[in-house]
Order: C-alpha cells, then sequence, then structure tokens
C-alpha cells in the first residue's frame, strides 16, 4: 500500500527505507531548508543507509498527505506542535487517514504526550505510537528486534501492526498509551545520566541506575493514570540496553561527552524532555531523583559527579 513519510532525518529514512523493503510505495517528505533531505537528494542516502530507488523524495507537505491513507511522523518533538498546525491549515481531508507516530518525547513546557498534542490539534484520535529498542545501524545489517505499537484504539493499533510486521521487527500490541509514550520519552533522560555514568568511570553504577530508574518512573506514570507496570516493558526498560550501553546511542553519548566537556551536534531527546518531566513532577507530586538530578546538571550547572553519586550514595535506605 501507498505510505508517506513526515521527517527526512535518521529515523524518517529508517522509516522510508523499511516501509520500501517490504512491498508499500513510499513518499518521503522534508522541508527545502532540511540539510538531510538535501543529503538525501544528492546522495540517494546518508550516513545510515542507501534509500531503494523506487523511495520517492517531496518537499511538499499536501502532496505528501494526499498520496497515502498511513502517515508516518517522525520530526524532533519540539517541532511537532508547529508540524500538525501546518498540517491542519492545509487543504486535506483527514478523517481517513491514519497517523503513526515513530518519535519518542513529550512537549518541553507542558509536558503533553505526543498523542495528547495530536488530538488536541487535530482533534482526532487516529494515531498509534510506534516505540520500542533498536538501532537504524543494526536494522539496516538485518540484524532482528522487538518493537511495540499502540493506540487508543485497539483496532487501529492491530492495523497498523498488519501493515508494518515483518521478519526484521516483530511487534507487541501495546495498551497502555500513557505509560508507553512517558516510558519511551523518559528513557532518554537515565539513557543521559547512563553516559554521564561512563564519563565518570563509574559504569558499574548503571545497573543501580537501570533498577532506580524504572521504579521513579513507574510512580509517575501510575500517577497520570497509566499502568505502572508498563514501564518494564519494551518501551522503558526493554529499550535500555539500546540506550544505556549502546555505542550508537545519542543520548548515552551526549551524556557522556558533556561531563568530558566534549562537543556534541546531534540530537538528544533527552535533554528537552527533562524540561517537560520536571514539569510532570510538579503537577503530580512524584519525586524523580534521576530525572532532577540530570536537570540539575543540565540546566543549574550541578556538579555531575556531585549530583549522581548523591542518588547512590546516600544513607543505607529499603529498596
Amino acid at each position: 500500500m501507498k505510505i508517506s513519510i513526515i521527517g527526512c532525518g535518521r529515523w524518517g529514512s529508517f522509516h522510508a527505507w523499511y516501509s520500501s523493503k517490504i512491498g508499500h510505495s513510499v513518499k518521503l517528505y522534508g522541508r527545502a531548508t532540511s540539510k538531510n533531505m538535501q543529503q538525501l537528494e544528492t546522495t540517494g542516502g546518508n550516513d545510515y543507509l542507501k534509500l531503494p530507488e523506487n523511495v520517492q523524495l517531496t518537499k511538499n507537505l499536501e502532496e505528501t498527505l494526499n498520496f497515502a491513507n498511513v502517515i508516518i511522523i517522525s520530526v524532533g518533538t519540539q517541532n511537532f506542535r508547529a508540524l500538525l498546525e501546518e498540517i491542519k491549515s492545509l487543504n486535506v481531508n483527514l478523517a481517513e487517514k491514519k497517523f503513526v507516530l515513530c518519535m519518542k518525547g513529550l512537549e518541553r513546557d507542558t509536558g503533553k504526550r505526543l498523542s495528547a498534542i495530536f488530538e488536541e490539534v487535530l482533534n482526532s484520535q487516529n494515531v498509534a505510537v510506534w516505540v520500542g529498542p533498536g538501532h537504524v545501524q543494526d536494522f539496516v545489517q538485518s540484524l532482528p528486534n522487538c518493537m511495540v505499537m499502540t493506540a487508543a484504539n485497539e483496532k487501529l493499533t492491530r492495523e497498523i501492526v498488519e501493515i508494518f510486521k515483518s521478519p526484521l521487527i516483530r511487534f507487541y500490541y501495546g495498551t497502555d498509551l500513557i505509560g508507553i509514550e512517558i516510558g519511551a520519552a523518559a528513557k532518554n533522560v537515565i539513557g543521559i545520566a547512563a553516559g554521564m555514568l561512563d564519563g565518570l568511570n563509574c559504569t558499574s553504577l548503571k545497573g543501580a541506575l537501570m533498577a532506580r530508574g524504572t521504579v521513579e518512573l513507574s510512580r509517575l506514570i501510575e500517577s497520570l493514570g497509566g499502568d505502572k507496570m508498563t514501564v518494564y516493558g519494551l518501551s522503558h526498560l526493554g529499550d535500555y540496553e539500546a540506550t544505556l550501553f549502546s555505542q550508537h546511542s545519542r543520548n548515552r553519548k551526549f551524556g557522556e561527552d558533556f561531563v568530558l566537556d566534549k562537543k556534541f551536534d546531534k540530537l538528544a531527546e533527552g535533554t528537552d524532555t527533562v524540561v517537560a518531566l520536571m514539569e510532570l513532577s510538579k503537577i503530580t507530586g512524584v519525586e524523580l531523583p534521576i530525572c532532577r538530578a540530570v536537570f540539575k546538571i543540565l540546566y543549574e550547572n550541578g556538579d555531575p559527579e556531585e549530583q549522581l553519586m548523591n542518588l547512590f550514595m546516600r544513607s543505607t535506605k529499603s529498596e
């Protein structure tokens, strides 16, 4: 079938590659000013992959939306609301469109989840969320993984899984949209903390970080109306290996480079997500010690070693 992808960065280009590989007709959209799009137009690929020849590139958003009834969005989280407002302004009938959000994050200033922003702007729940472990670099080498798909509507979840399942990606059906979105976003903050521990030569503490990180996020998810056990699934704990340990993880690498005072010039979504999590902590009254430590380091000039060691070297307490 026809699939449109909005966003031509690392994950957008992967979804174009993947959708084509499993037999769909694909149109990939990027803005005229996008360096990623310019590279794809010039070379047919990027640092991660070579696009199949039948993937159509376009800089026309309305054309992209009209091309298909299944539309993947993979853009920076903080640009998401503006994109939706632009989509809303176009002369496109969205009633029959199925949207899939292949991105992880929370709106920085409000703490809102992506599907909630989608519903708020487009007045529609016809949206699924596709998250879970895996790196583009591994997928394009035919290394399989498991991921999770969820939507407010179970029928939509199952329809989207049928469209995108393959031997390369095995899907699980998610039932807790709140927990999956919060968990998927928050694991990037835990990834930054893990990278900071690597940079401080305290990698041995990542086990404790994993244990405590899941606990504090489970409390937040429950307070927001989700299932506290969701945090132990593929969207959060199941993604820890790819985020806290992998050399491909941007958030882990950002944290390591930050404490080593090295320049990092790629997007690490966790830097905005931690601000959103502090807003949710304020709203719910749930303490988030690890997230707060990362926030203090990034935005309040806190000493990384002092903040992180305080988390793990406190007086003895019950687990």
